[in-house]
């Protein structure tokens, strides 16, 4: 289990950026926070040790009335800002997340602290970043699996893309379980292990991230210190 210190973030696209010797990097744009402590999860009381963080914004009439209650209760009240036509308008975190920290990480943050980009990320640093990848929706073998499929040759007859044979003689003469066939494609839970931090803009809550990232633009992402971090170092 990850249990070292992130930020849940929105990710906002892909570019490139060039270092002083004009190498050039692939990367992708995260904007990481800033994430405000709603509530600690303590071993005395809960058993583990966590922190509970929101991020983004949602208007108030739009938020539900169980979710504006648990942050009344936890001390995070409605904000007041100013929406594109000029009005304003009140608005709660739209996003609410628990990081499962070690007791020193949980120990340097309070309920109503804020956790902002320099205070967890450097350059340099591998990170493991979740998401839900993008839904491809019912796809065949080819495409699902990356099968080979049938010669495409004299003596193949309507075969071309096909899974092959899925059953099995008379013992246990049945489909067994976990066989690769078609089926439903993404939009499932995502993981890209050791991805290294190209930079970080502080001023605008930025993190530039080498590599692919799970989803979509503008998809929900949570960006967490490498597990496998010491085999970097």
């Amino acid at each position: 289990m990850n249990t070292h210190l992130g930020l849940i973030g929105k990710k906002l696209g892909c570019t490139q950026i060039f270092d002083g010797s004009g190498n050039v990097a692939r990367v992708t744009v995260v904007e990481a926070g800033p994430c405000t402590v709603v509530r600690k999860r303590t071993v005395e009381k809960d058993g583990y040790v966590a922190l509970q963080i929101a991020f983004g914004e949602r208007r108030a009439k739009l938020t539900s009335k169980p979710l504006r209650g648990y942050y009344e209760k936890n001390g995070v009240a409605a904000r007041t800002v100013t929406n594109a036509k000029g009005r304003e308008v009140q608005v709660y975190p739209r996003h609410l997340r628990e990081l499962r920290l070690s007791a020193d990480d949980a120990a340097k943050y309070e309920v109503g602290s804020t956790i902002s980009v320099g205070d967890v990320f450097k350059v340099g640093q591998f990170v493991d970043v979740s998401g839900t990848s993008k839904g491809r929706g019912f796809a065949g073998v080819f495409k699902r699996h990356h099968f080979a499929g049938m010669p495409n040759s004299h003596g193949t007859h309507e075969y071309f893309r096909h899974g092959g044979s899925i059953g099995t003689n008379m013992t246990p003469g049945r489909t067994m379980p976990g066989r690769k066939m078609p089926g439903q494609l993404g939009n499932k839970r995502a993981t890209m292990l050791n991805l290294k931090v190209a930079a970080v803009d502080t001023e605008q809550h930025l993190v530039l991230i080498e590599g692919s990232v799970p989803g979509p633009n503008n998809g929900l992402v949570s960006v967490r210190g490498a597990v496998k971090q010491g085999k970097h170092a």
